[in-house]
């Protein structure tokens, strides 16, 4: 259990760079996720590790701390219905409306991967069906611990179960020792960038459709307010930013509409895009 100061201390160094909230209730749940970290590097003691954080001017130990404490909770296919209608509807929907240009997708704070691999597997599934849909996704994360993994495409026996089709397990993934390796393919479809959400995402580029699912509610009323802002400022007029399922907008948030989980740019935001 961290004392109070320790805790006060982590947690606003835990918001101010990744935006994430952490409760007094999680004070016990976050000592025991930092004890590996500790002994990683080289404390005898997660006070010992705050203290030295204090201490050291480049901030670099306070990253790895909020990297271990920030949630990254995902899985494969995670609200498999917002699946289906970007499948169904949605992608087809924006094909149209890019013509020849290339529809891009934002997997945005994706964690190890699964979700974007998600939206990769759709792609195929559509160029199976006879399409050649002109899709680029793009995912991003604050940690670089985490896009490594997802980079690596290896995932473990539980993840693969955690929502994951077998038919797609056995078109998309193979065998490697204890764990499973997605396709090459798809791995070369998606583009891994390191992006916090606290910063505007220009360099990105704009984007028809943004997975922002699951997210906000790590933030508080006012970060969760600016990071839709933000990503906002990047959804093409008629483009669509995917939700979690039973997310709702921030009251404040008048440039979005809601609609079954997929929030689109009202009228007087489109005119003014």
């Amino acid at each position: 259990m961290l004392t109070e100061a320790e805790f006060v201390l982590v947690a606003r160094e835990v918001k101010s760079r990744t935006g994430a909230v952490i409760t007094r209730e999680l004070s016990g749940a976050a000592a025991t996720r930092l004890q590996p970290l500790a002994r990683r590097e080289g404390f005898s003691s997660v006070s010992e590790m705050i203290a030295s954080a204090r201490i050291k001017p480049d901030g670099a130990l306070w990253n790895a701390i909020a990297d271990n404490l920030a949630q990254s909770e995902t899985r494969f296919f995670r609200d498999r219905g917002h699946f289906e209608h970007i499948r169904a509807q949605i992608l087809p929907e924006a094909l149209r409306r890019r013509g020849h240009e290339r529809v891009r997708i934002w997997s945005a704070a994706c964690a190890t991967g699964q979700e974007a691999y998600s939206l990769a597997m759709i792609v195929e599934d559509m160029r199976a069906d006879g399409l050649n849909p002109a899709i680029e996704i793009v995912a991003s994360d604050l940690s670089e611990r985490l896009l490594d993994k997802a980079r690596s495409g290896l995932f473990t026996q539980f993840e693969v179960q955690r929502g994951l089709p077998i038919r797609k397990l056995i078109a998309h993934f193979e065998k490697a020792g204890d764990l499973w390796r997605i396709s090459d393919r798809l791995r070369a479809s998606i583009k891994f960038e390191r992006h916090n959400l606290l910063h505007h995402p220009g360099p990105l580029g704009r984007f028809d459709v943004i997975v922002l699912a699951h997210v906000l509610t790590s933030f508080d009323p006012p970060t969760r307010l600016a990071v839709l802002d933000r990503v906002a400022d990047v959804l093409t007029p008629d483009g669509a930013i995917i939700l979690g399922a039973g997310e709702t907008l921030p009251e404040a948030c008048e440039h979005l509409a809601l609609h079954n989980g997929i929030a689109r740019k009202t009228t007087a935001a489109r005119a003014a895009a």
